[in-house]
């Protein structure tokens, strides 16, 4: 059988909410199981915590006074009203003590740097083969007066008068279960230990300038668009004796007439007329290494694609190497001409004859260009 509640907080029936509260208190700073070391530590503890949850609620209490435990049964043994669950209560009275596992304000040691952005605007052929480029950007360098150390000439920084030097400030706090200490950064020093109370000019104290710098910076074959490259320690200043940040430099490629990108492969449009198509060639195409011979195969149709491999951008991998090259894929599209000469004409009757077409004086309706481009695309029949 569950103990009566009043019971179990030591009060009369008819104790006021101030009493249940302060008895609660009191109970709970005797039976606290990271507290107390009474082996029923933790079972007294729970059991406090269900009576005060109960009692302290006035809903709750009426129904336990008429009803008994029946009138509250599966509404107990959660968290005290006011005061959160089991591990909230752990984590605001213990997480902060000094030396506890939630201990902050630990001496700040030196600060890195921060990393700085750069954008690097290359076309489709130096994307393509790599470049090295200048690029010009501000970032924070230490002070070449104080040398970073934020003092004027001739002096030093002092140790912090509030924190004594140690980085944290202690702070007592008044709790159900009594006074207790917290540990913060020291907000007069930031953490660093030392104020500086002559500070120098050419820096106003921080010990880093803002300065434009220029840096040659290699990009590799195979970049995309929007790539990033890393160049380690040619970002801002850190704290004095502290690493520096590091660059970024974000890749923009501009998108080229003829050539286009479908991941490693490069893509080209191609035109060939009918006569090329019809009793194939050898022609000149555009790659990024420069013109070379495509064989063009008779009866050759509109959306061939016709493959010139390792034509394609180097393969970049992630640690900047590269493992080959991609492909080159030649889109062919046949071209039927809008105007023709007299002769072309011509030829071109006497060419439709000789298939087996009787062709007509370009009139109204489907002309004779609309009925060579059906012939050319296989259909059969007049329309």
């Amino acid at each position: 059988m569950a103990r009566d509640y009043y019971e179990v907080l030591g009060v009369t029936r008819n104790a006021s909410k101030d009493d249940i509260k302060k008895a609660f208190r009191n109970l709970a700073r005797k039976y606290h199981p990271d507290v107390s070391r009474e082996a029923d530590a933790e079972q007294r503890f729970k059991e406090i915590n269900e009576a005060y949850e109960v009692l302290a609620d006035d809903d709750k209490r009426a129904r336990y006074d008429r009803f008994g435990h029946a009138g509250v049964q599966g509404q107990a043994g959660g968290a005290p009203t006011g005061f959160g669950g089991f591990e909230e209560i752990f984590e605001e009275f213990f997480s902060n003590f000094v030396g506890g596992r939630g201990a902050s304000g630990a001496r700040r040691g030196p600060q890195r740097g921060g990393d700085v952005r750069v954008d690097v605007v290359l076309d489709f052929i130096e994307a393509a083969f790599g470049v090295e480029r200048e690029v010009d950007y501000y970032r924070l360098e230490l002070c070449d007066i104080c040398h970073g150390s934020g003092a004027a000439t001739g002096s030093m920084p002092t140790t912090c008068p509030e924190c004594r030097g140690t980085g944290q400030v202690q702070r007592v706090t008044q709790t159900f279960v009594g006074s207790v200490v917290r540990v913060t950064t020291c907000p007069r020093c930031s953490g660093r230990g030392t104020v500086i109370t002559n500070p120098c000019r050419a820096c106003d104290g921080n010990g880093k300038r803002r300065k434009k710098t220029t840096l040659p910076v290699k990009i590799p074959a195979g970049v995309s668009d929007g790539m990033r490259i890393q160049v380690r320690g040619e970002g801002d200043a850190g704290d004095l004796n502290a690493p520096m940040g590091d660059l970024y430099v974000v890749v923009q490629v501009r998108e080229h007439e003829v050539f286009k990108r479908r991941d490693y492969d490069v893509v080209v449009d191609w035109t060939i007329n009918v006569a090329q198509a019809a009793l194939g060639d050898k022609i000149q195409v555009p790659t990024i290494d420069g013109d070379v011979e495509l064989v063009i195969p008779p009866g050759t149709q509109t959306g061939s694609v016709f493959r010139l491999k390792g034509k394609g951008l180097p393969r970049l991998r992630s640690d900047g190497t590269h493992s080959g090259r991609g492909n080159q894929e030649v889109y062919v599209q046949v071209v039927i001409p809008e105007r023709l000469t007299e002769r072309q004409r011509k030829l071109f009757e006497e060419l439709a004859e000789s298939f087996g077409k009787s062709v007509a004086p370009q009139q109204s309706g489907r002309g004779f260009f609309a009925r060579m481009m059906d012939f050319m695309n296989g259909q059969s029949g007049d329309n």
